[in-house]
């Protein structure tokens, strides 16, 4: 599982590992918080690593699964990839094309090299689940958010396209895209009064915690989901609706 130190990630890795799976928990520069999820993980009886890499780095991602096959013996069955490259908050009119080209070009880097890194383990067993994690603003614009929106996006579009091809192989291919969600590096950005509008425009009345999100990656990460591919579950309780 890709960035998965803290919050959404961290939150997901430990329900994974408590319903069975092996977790392996990424990070790029939280070691301490990564052998936190892990000793976490360990101390009530699940299997897991932690191992730096940069997932936009295809040598990196190749030793990452190196170290799996080394320690477990075999490829990933399923990955969640969520790892969360830098973006620029500003407005579209004073941001530079490096910002957001930049953020375009990290975001769908990583999304393909580790996304091609899993497949061949994936297509020869003939079963697969691929998981992106997303956003709301892809589809719901808030002011400053352009770059990680756009590009969010586009990882979006990329998903369904995979879930097309791959589905003939036996994989699954989804998106979770989360509204507001409290607990996290993103939301310390907003104060309490947009904190109190987002409650307030959200019908179940509270926002969501990384919990929520890991329900529904670990639904779309199992057995149980055999017929959904390439859909995007919106998890911001009734925020939006599309």
């Amino acid at each position: 599982m890709t960035g998965s130190s803290s919050g959404i990630g961290a939150a997901t890795a430990r329900l994974l590992a408590e319903r069975g799976m092996r977790v392996v928990v990424n990070y790029l520069h939280s070691a301490e918080a990564a052998g936190e999820v892990v000793a976490g993980i360990e101390a009530a009886g699940g299997q897991a690593i932690a191992v730096r890499a940069d997932v936009r780095d295809a040598a990196a991602v190749d030793a990452l699964l190196g170290r799996v096959r080394e320690t477990w013996g075999g490829g990933v069955d399923v990955l969640v990839h969520n790892a969360l490259t830098p973006y620029a908050i500003k407005p579209f009119q004073d941001m530079t094309w490096d910002e957001l080209g930049g953020k375009l070009d990290d975001e769908l880097r990583a999304a393909f090299v580790v996304t091609k890194a899993v497949l061949p383990a994936m297509t020869d067993q003939g079963w697969g689940r691929l998981i992106y994690l997303g956003t709301g603003l892809s589809r719901q614009p808030r002011a400053g958010m352009i770059a990680l929106g756009t590009a969010k996006a586009a990882l979006a579009q990329f998903a369904r396209y995979l879930a097309q091809e791959l589905g003939p192989r036996g994989i699954t291919v989804n998106v979770v895209e989360p509204g507001p969600v409290a607990e996290t590096k993103i939301s310390q950005v907003l104060d309490d009064e947009q904190k109190r509008r987002q409650v307030a425009a959200t019908p179940l009345g509270r926002l969501a915690v990384p919990a929520d999100v890991a329900n529904v990656v670990a639904f779309y990460a199992g057995e149980d989901n055999a017929f959904m591919t390439g859909t995007t579950a919106a998890v911001n309780g009734g925020m939006a609706m599309y």
